[in-house]
């Protein structure tokens, strides 16, 4: 049973895989979201689910990975690099930005953490120069047909995933996490106890930071267009955690499981109550949320220990 998540993983990722093979292009992009979702998912649950801080730090991260990218494939350099080059870069501002903002705590870190994607969606409308302000910004469009572009940016979305459900897989089997959770647990006795906590929440920020760098830059290749308002959307910053705690936070397929059935109603509630969708979506993962405080996965846990 200890493999089952491993398991589950592997067949959802060899059935997003074969998508482009067995379904049109519209279930290729439900695929590529489907995988993107969950990469941000998982990246959040290092430092919302495994260390409790509530940060709404995503769109940051995702944004400036998105203009890093952009500006970078803008300028001549080949797309991959550009990719790794934001991702790396969005690494380096969490660490240093997270040096400073993890000295608080609570409510106070929540409010730090989206007064930073505030911050960070004003200079990239007020750098009209560099980033096209609000106006937006044009990205070099891959070439190749619909077909093969789909493909492209469904795989590279799964390979980022990948990526962060390894880390995840690592990072809860490790040190590290053990280190993690006595933070959410106890901070103060776990900084009395030799764990350095510091550094503990500085390495799950920035592990929380990579992935959405990677994806935001990938993103921003894949729409070929991106603004300040779209690259840091708040609304994407609730969406994620969201996701996790759908799930089942702090744990190694709960953001996978999270994000797909997020996607899932999304497109179901979006496509029957087109005029109201939000509001009805919203109170569909209030009412989860509020039965299921440990997520979708709690339903099996209680079925697997009542048998």
């Amino acid at each position: 049973m200890k493999r089952l998540p491993y398991v589950a993983f592997v067949l959802w990722f060899l059935l997003l895989a074969a998508v482009p093979f067995i379904a049109s292009n519209y279930f290729v992009k439900i695929a590529t979201f489907l995988a993107m979702y969950a990469a941000l998912a998982l990246s959040w649950n290092f430092i919302g689910g495994y260390t409790g801080y509530p940060s709404f730090a995503t769109a940051a991260f995702f944004g400036l990975g998105a203009y890093t990218g952009a500006l970078l494939q803008n300028a001549g350099m080949w797309v991959g690099l550009a990719w790794a080059c934001a991702a790396i870069v969005v690494t380096v501002f969490a660490a240093l930005i997270g040096f400073a903002i993890l000295r608080m705590r609570g409510h106070y870190f929540a409010i730090g953490s989206i007064a930073l994607v505030e911050a960070l969606m004003l200079v990239a409308s007020i750098a009209a120069d560099l980033t096209g302000g609000g106006e937006g910004l044009n990205v070099k469009i891959m070439p190749g047909g619909p077909n093969y572009i789909g493909r492209v940016f469904l795989y590279t979305m799964l390979g980022i995933m990948l990526a962060a459900f390894i880390t995840t897989v690592l990072v809860d089997r490790g040190r590290l996490g053990f280190g993690l959770r006595c933070i959410q647990q106890n901070e103060d006795a776990a900084d009395m106890v030799g764990i350095d906590t510091r550094r503990y929440k500085t390495a799950a920020f920035a592990l929380s930071a990579v992935f959405c760098g990677a994806i935001g830059a990938a993103y921003a290749s894949w729409v070929a267009y991106i603004s300040p308002t779209d690259s840091f959307s708040i609304l994407l910053t609730l969406k994620v955690p969201v996701m996790v705690l759908l799930g089942g936070p702090g744990t190694v397929l709960g953001p996978i499981v999270g994000s797909a059935a997020f996607v899932m109603m999304e497109e179901t509630i979006w496509a029957r109550y087109l005029d109201y969708h939000q509001a009805v979506l919203g109170l569909v993962i209030v009412l989860l949320i509020f039965f299921l405080p440990g997520g979708l996965l709690r339903i099996f846990t209680r079925r697997r220990v009542a048998a």
